[in-house]
């Protein structure tokens, strides 16, 4: 069933957001990824995958196949969480290539091509070298979230890769602040959960003086 909640984008990395897929809002967990109808709703609001081609496959797809593709991608996610939870706060060395052979075993099945394209610019037209996929199966909506995932591998540094420290919440941020002060997934949630609970402690630290 696909989650009327918007899912969240709050990490500032395409592939800590897959990660943060799964989640608690508020007081239930949340998996937006639950069934395939839910991994091509993600894959839209998260852009990865042009409409039109989530339309194709959501109408050439067999009885079964995206719930099975969303199975996949469910694995792909925990497996990425543990390689990422070990290692967040340190940088990545070459001994940890290892450790992603799977997402290198997966990003091998893609069939990338170039081809040259008219773009429209200021009133005229341009032409542009464009780099495309074939989408040639439902398992083909799985490269680029590794795509994602590789590029926070090897963009990020992992020294700034962190959990938002609120006590019951999941989710993961790249920290891009200046000075690499972030605490929080987002300050509208457990932000103002940590201040609404610190005033709550000074109150009654006050009662009881």
């Amino acid at each position: 069933m696909t989650q009327s909640i918007p899912a969240l984008f709050l990490a500032d990395s395409p592939g800590l957001d897959f990660l943060n897929s799964i989640a608690t809002p508020v007081d239930v967990p949340l998996d937006w990824l639950e069934d395939g109808e839910g991994l091509l709703h993600w894959l839209k609001q998260a852009r990865l995958v042009p409409d039109e081609v989530i339309s194709v496959m959501r109408g050439r797809a067999i009885p079964g196949e995206l719930d099975r593709l969303a199975d996949q991608a469910r694995a792909l996610r925990e497996w990425f969480r543990a390689f990422v939870r070990a290692h967040k706060g340190h940088p990545l060395q070459a001994v940890h290539l290892a450790e992603l052979e799977p997402l290198n075993q997966l990003m091998k099945r893609d069939e990338r091509y170039s081809e040259i394209v008219a773009q429209d610019h200021d009133a005229s037209f341009v032409l542009q070298l464009m780099q495309t996929r074939r989408w040639s199966s439902p398992e083909t909506l799985l490269l680029p979230i590794a795509e994602a995932m590789a590029q926070l591998v090897c963009a990020e540094d992992f020294t700034y890769v962190k959990a938002c420290e609120g006590p019951t919440c999941t989710l993961l941020f790249a920290d891009h602040t200046r000075g690499h002060a972030r605490r929080w997934c987002s300050m509208s949630l457990c932000g103002n959960r940590a201040k609404q609970a610190a005033h709550r402690h000074r109150l009654k630290a006050t009662q009881k003086d």
